[in-house]
């Protein structure tokens, strides 16, 4: 991830529908090693192939960490139908993994947790502000402009698309 600030007020550049993606896992039992390690070695595989497909419509993630059992990773996608061409195909490194996963699952009686959610957000119902930071989340994916150029305030950005 880029270290450059941004100064002041900055927002997505985003102006279209995009699909945010949130998926995530919780270590239930630190010991057992062999139910949450694979999942969690899984998904650097994917991003790595999804982040280097630039056809692929993810259009960046963040990684994240809910101390002290849960990591998760909200991805943004430019449809949701990209995101499910992906998870159904048979030549990506989802479909075995989640194969894979499925079987742990099972026989790790509830040693992992895995958790998802999907959103579509419609053209003009997204809003962020960033302040000093560097590129982050939305803003990182799509990348980001002076707060000005979307609305001074939040109402503003949200408005745009809709009137």
């Amino acid at each position: 991830m880029g270290t450059e600030l941004f100064a002041g007020r900055m927002t997505a550049e985003a102006e279209r529908e995009v699909t945010v993606f949130l998926i995530g896992m919780r270590i239930n039992r630190f010991r057992a090693l062999r139910s949450w390690l694979p999942v969690f070695k899984a998904m650097p595989r994917m991003l790595r192939e999804l982040s280097q497909d630039k056809g692929s419509g993810m259009l960046g993630y963040q990684l994240l960490f809910g101390p002290p059992r849960v990591l998760y990773v909200v991805q943004y996608w430019d449809s949701h139908e990209r995101l499910l061409e992906y998870a159904s195909a048979q030549d990506k490194e989802h479909r075995p993994a989640w194969a894979a996963f499925n079987r742990r699952m099972r026989e790790g009686r509830g040693k992992v947790g895995f958790w998802h959610e999907t959103y579509v957000v419609p053209a003009g119902a997204h809003e962020a502000v960033y302040v000093n930071m560097p590129a982050f989340g939305l803003g990182k994916a799509t990348g980001v402009v002076p707060v000005g150029r979307r609305g001074d305030r939040a109402a503003d950005r949200l408005s745009l698309k809709r009137a």
